[in-house]
């Protein structure tokens, strides 16, 4: 390709660099050629200064490769300069020649440099239409030439076989100086070049010219029967064998013909090699048979010859695969069928402990898994991980494969797993799949064993603290109405469920008795443990209290009026985003409340939480903290006010009546249902915010 004229002075424009070059994949390979050319002509050393424009006439030339082919030009007269430019061509400067003017006074070599000389660094990339190109870069990182990268030139056997111009193969082949033993390029000769493209008559011509051909293997180890067989070209593969190819000969990666035909799923093929003795059961590098490659193509018919040559169905690939297990594996039904039918173990198992029921299960073949388990498939066989395919099942959420494998899983061998698949069912909010299990009657209040609950970070053991912790209220309401007990974690539901503000979660979990004041024992408080995620939100905070929350604790303060030491807070990994908690006083007692509520994003809501507390308790004193608060805004003062001694009678009567009566009989009381409400502390609800 000639350069075109271009003129360009170094003052103009800003350089670019190799880098930038994908930015313009929009422009033509020529324009984005002299592009760069232009750029890197610009003064690499930064100068700024203006040279005088020289005139550099830049004339591409193309040579000829000389071929060893004999005869090649008294076969073709016109081929012999075919690529020299002629006298006539050489004189025409628009097609032999084009002028440049450069700016540069060191423009980019005409040829390459000499890569054995050469001292730099050699680039290959691709232009954004797809041409491969070469620059040639100095250490400095200056251009010294760019080029596009030479495609290699076909030899003329090679191009006729590829073309099927069998009689110039055979004028070629038969020539005295011909070499058919010279590969084309690493081990690839004519006889691979035929088999390959599937030029029968040309492959027929080059035996007959050189037979030592027959089983010549490439780079790879290919024979030329095995690239036939690649190239699924049936005609080619019968004309080897005719002549004498060895049909057991692998590549380097140990694949056989017969193994290559299997995966290309040709039993034309197949047959062919296994009427020429093909060997049945030999492996490949990762251990895989002919039969294994058929059965995880469901080629029945294959597997069939195979099966028939003498092919063993319980040969072990290097993961103790069968192919049985491989047809479970890819839900290939006809070949598991026929493999079961010629007595392949159905309870066959990977090296890692897995059956063919748990592989089937795990990729959801609901026929494959129906099929097994006809054949008595042991369901109670555990994987790698100690998990059923029942848990399998349901961690997939596949209610069909479930409904199949309940009845004929054990229970107590579930329970020797240390996990129910209740509980991932509810990891994997498969709320479906979680109702068939608990019509099954699996046990709601299964735990994890110690050695999974470890796995988990907050220690979770029950199924009731999966779905509480992904917010799936449905899974929530079904476990409790199953039965669920939501006091048998370590850390509570009660909390997560406070913590992400889940209000329908919160009144569920406590309408089914969970247990308001429980505490966290790896962070004690001297309060209930709950308040500190719902403190923010006074509604829900109420609601806790109305329904049994401890408020009395909320005051208990071991330095009463005294001062209290300074507060050094730290970041809790079971609170809040932004909340700040207080660990470091008191560790003997825990966290006291006029410390949880000093934490800066807790502070400012310190007045209104004082004053709900103040409503459930009777005679308290404040301590010195929780003043320091009520003075630290004006608007605050009514509630210190509400806290002085003596409290109200009619508060005290309504802590006594509670006290006596109990929050759950109020309502059979014979009173007004406005001192009812006034008993319930009903002022206002959860409904009104």
């Amino acid at each position: 390709m000639a350069a075109p004229s271009f003129s360009q002075s170094a003052s103009e424009g800003s350089s670019i660099t190799f880098e930038d070059y994908s930015l313009y994949s929009n422009m033509s390979d020529e324009e984005l050629l002299q592009l760069v050319i232009e750029r890197s002509l610009i003064d690499t050393h930064g100068s700024t200064s203006t040279t005088s424009s020289n005139s550099t006439t830049i004339s591409t030339k193309s040579t000829s490769t000389q071929h060893a082919r004999c005869h090649e030009n008294k076969l073709n007269p016109t081929a012999t300069n075919r690529n020299q430019p002629t006298a006539s061509s050489s004189q025409n400067p628009s097609v032999a020649q084009t002028e440049a003017h450069y700016s540069s006074p060191n423009p980019p070599a005409e040829k390459p440099p000499d890569l054995k000389t050469f001292v730099g660094t050699v680039s290959r990339f691709m232009t954004g239409s797809g041409k491969r190109m070469v620059a040639y870069y100095k250490a400095d990182g200056r251009l010294v030439h760019i080029v596009p990268e030479p495609e290699e030139e076909e030899e003329p056997l090679f191009r006729a076989i590829r073309e099927g111009d069998s009689s110039r193969v055979k004028t070629l082949a038969m020539c005295p100086g011909t070499n058919l033993m010279l590969p084309s390029k690493p081990g690839w000769l004519a006889v691979h070049q035929a088999a390959w493209f599937g030029q029968e008559a040309c492959l027929r011509m080059l035996l007959i010219a050189q037979p030592g051909m027959t089983n010549k293997r490439t780079s790879h180890g290919e024979t030329p029967l095995l690239v036939a067989v690649s190239g699924v070209h049936q005609r080619c593969v019968q004309l080897l064998l005719e002549n004498g190819a060895d049909p057991d000969i692998p590549n380097h990666e140990k694949e056989t013909p017969l193994y290559k035909a299997c995966e290309r799923s040709n039993p034309a093929i197949v047959a062919a090699l296994l009427n020429h003795g093909a060997e049945v059961n030999t492996i490949c590098i990762q251990g895989w048979t002919a039969l294994q490659e058929a059965a995880s193509r469901d080629n029945v018919e294959i597997c069939e010859m195979l099966l028939k040559a003498g092919a063993k169905h319980n040969i072990r690939n290097m993961y103790g695969i069968t192919p049985l297990f491989t047809s479970a594996q890819n839900g290939q039904l006809a070949a598991l069928r026929l493999l079961i039918k010629h007595g392949a173990d159905v309870n066959t198992q990977a090296a890692d402990g897995a059956t063919a029921l748990y592989e089937a299960t795990k990729n959801g073949h609901k026929k494959i898994v129906d099929l097994l388990l006809s054949q008595n498939a042991d369901a109670n066989k555990s994987g790698k991980t100690g998990l059923l395919p029942l848990h399998i099942a349901a961690r997939r959420g596949n209610d069909i494969i479930v409904a199949m494998l309940i009845p004929v899983t054990s229970k107590a061998r579930v329970r020797r797993t240390g996990i129910s698949p209740l509980h991932l069912a509810a990891e994997w909010n498969r709320d479906e799949t979680l109702e068939v299990l608990i019509e099954a009657g699996f046990d709601v209040n299964a735990q994890l064993s110690e050695e999974r609950s470890k796995l988990y970070e907050d220690r979770r053991s029950t199924t009731l603290y999966f779905s509480v912790i992904n917010n799936n209220i449905d899974a929530v309401s079904m476990l409790l109405a199953a039965g669920a007990d939501p006091n048998l974690d370590m850390f509570k539901p009660l909390l997560v469920a406070a913590r992400i503000g889940c209000i329908q979660t919160v009144q569920l979990l406590v309408e089914h008795g969970a247990d308001i004041n429980a505490g966290i024992p790896t962070h004690p408080t001297t309060f209930p443990a709950v308040y500190m995620f719902s403190m923010k939100y006074l509604p829900l905070f109420k609601y806790l209290l109305d329904h049994g929350g401890q408020a009395l604790s909320c005051f208990d303060c071991v330095y009463s009026s005294q001062s209290h030491p300074p507060i050094r807070t730290s970041r809790s990994d079971w609170n809040h985003d932004s909340d700040r908690v207080l660990p470091e006083t008191l560790q003997r007692r825990g966290i006291q409340f006029c410390e949880m509520i000093s934490a800066p994003s807790i502070s400012r809501w310190a007045g209104p939480i004082i004053d709900i507390l103040l409503d459930y308790v009777g005679h308290v004193t404040l301590c010195s903290r929780l003043m320091e608060h009520l003075d630290s805004y004006s608007g605050w003062r009514a509630i210190k006010e509400k806290a002085a001694l003596p409290r109200p009678l009619l508060q005290l009567c309504r802590l006594q009546v509670l006290l006596l009566v109990g929050r759950r009989h109020l309502k059979k009381l014979p009173l007004p249902g406005g001192l009812i409400r006034f008993l319930q502390h009903q002022e206002f609800s959860l409904e009104d915010s």
